[in-house]
């Protein structure tokens, strides 16, 4: 049976990832910072361990096959680029350093699409593409790409494969994350879309990807883990449609966002953490598209509808309404901030 160690086990990649790898027979050892909020169904082949990233991890590592670091800073509101690369480049050079030390075989890094280049809906970006603005200007995807270059630069004997990951929708999204986007139009009488889009994926299918990547991913490459380009109103249609709803739509004109994007840059420059900021509001204006040619063509993987991983998050936050509708009304309703900074 082989073994694998994760990290980020209670984020919606991280429950995804490790239910998919319990299915499949794996024996997996998760490091989470608090047990309680791991929502995924308790199996004998799982060992979660409550811990930090910043210690030292060589005794879990020391019969691990395989390493999937999913973990990461995902903060769009942070306004110094030191506080993405603590965690999304030390602590990943420290653990991938762990990792050789330990002989573990296969180091698999969970990234974004966002440090690859995106194109157009005739064109769409794919592995071989350079990031690009507005991306270069986020702290995040610099620290991912920073991340994934040492990753690559430094591999001996430990091999290192990239997953680049696109928006995920799905199940076991207990903040919620980027189930924001489904609460942004669920409910409402009035939404308010930007122009731009981008490329969805089911979380299961990104989990799917990644165990995938486990045998078949070949050392040293970055894999696109995407499904389905969408405009910002297609996507919304897609959760009217499904949650019965009928609301009016009202486009947001670039400028706004422009003008969002400049009071976020002072906000910023006064310290004052925000998700605004220019880069962020010029990824509304842009179609953020991507191509999955790759890990359909060496993974042999079959993706789902958007539709389908809309339905499978909606039908989670029914399930778990209580703790959904306290969020929703502290989080959505009270914000004076706009909810369109996600990854």
């Amino acid at each position: 049976m082989k073994k694998v160690f994760v990290t980020g086990g209670t984020g919606l990649l991280g429950t995804n990832v490790i239910i998919k790898l319990l299915q499949n027979g794996y024996s997996v050892t998760a490091l989470v910072r608090q047990k309680s909020k791991y929502l995924g169904e308790e199996n004998e082949n799982l060992k979660i361990v409550e811990g930090s990233l910043n210690s030292d991890l060589s005794s879990y590592l020391s019969k691990i096959d395989c390493i999937i670091h999913i973990a990461a800073e995902t903060s769009q509101n942070l306004i110094r680029y030191e506080d993405y690369e603590k965690v999304n480049y030390d602590i990943t050079a420290k653990l991938f350093a762990q990792a050789e030390a330990c002989g573990v075989r296969r180091f698999l890094f969970v990234s974004t699409a966002n440090t690859l280049g995106y194109g157009s809906e005739e064109r769409p970006g794919n592995e071989k593409e350079l990031h690009k603005y507005p991306f270069t200007d986020s702290f995040y995807a610099q620290s991912k790409l920073n991340a994934e270059n040492y990753l690559l630069e430094n591999q001996q004997s430990t091999e290192v494969v990239i997953l680049n990951p696109t928006f995920m929708i799905g199940a076991y999204d207990t903040k919620p994350s980027s189930g924001k986007l489904i609460f942004w139009a669920w409910r409402k009488k009035l939404i308010f879309y930007p122009k731009g889009g981008k490329n969805f994926i089911h979380a299961e299918d990104a989990a799917n990807g990644i165990l995938h990547a486990i045998e078949k991913g070949r050392a040293g490459e970055k894999y696109l883990l995407a499904n389905e380009n969408l405009s910002y109103i297609d996507f919304f249609k897609k959760v009217n449609r499904i949650t019965g709803q009928n609301p009016v739509m009202i486009a947001i004109p670039n400028w706004i966002l422009s003008f969002f994007g400049w009071v976020g840059d002072g906000l910023r420059k006064l310290k004052i953490k925000t998700n605004l900021c220019s880069s962020n509001m010029k990824a509304l204006h842009i179609y953020n598209y991507y191509s999955n040619q790759k890990s359909v063509e060496e993974f042999g993987i079959q993706y789902q509808s958007t539709d389908k991983a809309i339905e499978d998050a909606v039908q989670y936050f029914i399930n778990k309404k209580p703790a959904f509708e306290s969020w929703f009304y502290q989080t959505i309703l009270l914000s004076s901030e706009l909810h369109f900074c996600w990854k």
